[in-house]
């Protein structure tokens, strides 16, 4: 099950079955501890036997003091597996997930395009089966209300090179759905719409 983007509106989600629980990042509104601590909560009582978890730009103390962050995510002694250029794997499936994309104003996990997002690229290894990014690939779920693109070239091409069965994200709240392109399953899980109103789904993906 993947979700994304529910900046402290998780309480409101619809949480469907599954045997992995996926969130992209942007569970907070600006990285609040206290946001950060009943998020973990919620995660750790929800009925999934595994919950992956990667940050967000919103995400702040995650960037700015990850210590006080990852205490608070799992004050709950919830279990759950926070990946940050890292990754896990879950029976026998291998997943990967980073928390950075294009600069975008003065969040955090900006990085400018080129260069310096390519080598976090190419930190995803081979055979990786699920790739958990926060922002999106360029052209693919990633359109903005003004008709822009606003993906990673970089990410894109990475993507096509490893060709995982899942790429899943969120960051662009306009274009939350799913999209099959290659072989590979594009998620954007993102619950809240460019409003940050919580009226799109939860995404059940079957491996």
């Amino acid at each position: 099950m993947i979700a994304s983007d529910t900046h402290g509106l998780h309480g409101k989600l619809a949480v469907p079955e599954g045997d992995v629980f996926v969130h992209c990042g942007d569970f907070t509104r600006r990285g609040e501890l206290k946001t950060v601590s009943d998020f973990g909560r919620w995660v750790g009582a929800l009925p999934h036997r595994h919950k992956v978890v990667v940050a967000g730009n919103h995400d702040r103390t995650f960037e700015d003091d990850p210590e006080a962050a990852l205490a608070a995510l799992d004050a709950a002694g919830n279990g759950l597996t926070y990946l940050q250029d890292a990754g896990t794997e879950i029976d026998g499936v291998r997943f990967w997930g980073s928390p950075w994309q294009p600069w975008f104003f003065d969040w955090s996990f900006n990085l400018q395009r080129g260069p310096e997002l390519a080598a976090k690229w190419a930190l995803i290894p081979e055979g990786t089966q699920v790739l958990i990014t926060h922002g999106p690939p360029l052209g693919i779920l990633d359109r903005v209300w003004g008709g822009d693109r606003v993906g990673c070239a970089d990410l894109l091409e990475r993507v096509r090179e490893l060709q995982p069965k899942v790429h899943a994200f969120g960051h662009i709240h306009e274009g939350s759905g799913i999209d099959v392109r290659e072989g590979t399953t594009y998620v954007n899980g993102s619950i809240c719409d460019e409003r940050y109103r919580p009226v799109n789904p939860a995404r059940v993906i079957d491996l």
